[in-house]
């Protein structure tokens, strides 16, 4: 029989060059882990050396904030994958013989997470690194619409956006810097799908 390994949520932020993952490259990776009751477990964040210069544009640069110069000595694409999954099997205590394993129950999540999710797919396809995560995601823009729908049937106030400002608001949360980078919208993107899940039990189906 298979050994059965737990849950966890990898809380994931991206900072591109631009909306094209054929085209554009990843620039910043910010990643949360979290056990299965959303125990933060450790925290990542790298730059990324963008070597598609004819990607980099002004308009994302005023997004991410991260200039060309700033980029100059981060590690390349491959590497950073490298460091990546390697801070993973270090935060989990596990071998690279059972990674295939363990990362099968690793689920990505985070806000528009699938557009996340595309790039660094695509990332690893261009590095020849195989992809072993969970196929199951977690979105927080699309959970807290469903949240937010059954707040509303039960005369809840609820936000008129689904930014992750507006929903880490509902929750009272705050960015723990003045810094912004793709690990601070992790962290806070942790925080308001914990604030999501915590109504779970609260959602009980009872017959009448």
């Amino acid at each position: 029989m298979a050994q059965k390994y737990p849950t966890y949520y990898l809380v994931l932020d991206l900072e591109m060059t631009g909306p094209d993952p054929e085209w554009n490259e990843i620039v910043q990776i910010g990643a949360v882990l979290c056990s299965s009751n959303w125990k933060e477990l450790g925290r990542f964040l790298t730059n990324v050396y963008p070597e598609n210069k004819q990607a980099f544009s002004s308009a994302s640069e005023k997004i991410h904030d991260l200039s060309l110069a700033e980029l100059e000595n981060a590690p390349i694409l491959y590497d950073a994958l490298e460091s990546f999954e390697k801070w993973i099997l270090k935060t989990l205590n596990i071998t690279e013989f059972q990674k295939e394993n363990v990362f099968r129950d690793v689920i990505i999540s985070g806000q528009s997470v699938m557009y996340d999710i595309n790039f660094l797919r695509a990332a690893y396809n261009k590095q020849k690194v195989k992809w072993c995560f969970s196929h199951t995601q977690l979105d927080l823009h699309t959970l807290s619409w469903f949240l937010f729908k059954i707040l509303e049937e039960n005369d809840f106030e609820t936000p008129a956006k689904r930014s992750l400002d507006a929903i880490s608001a509902f929750f009272e949360l705050e960015r723990e810097g003045n810094t912004h980078n793709a690990l601070e919208d992790a962290i806070l993107t942790k925080d308001c799908l914990a604030g999501v899940m915590s109504y779970v039990p609260y959602l009980r189906y009872e017959e009448e």
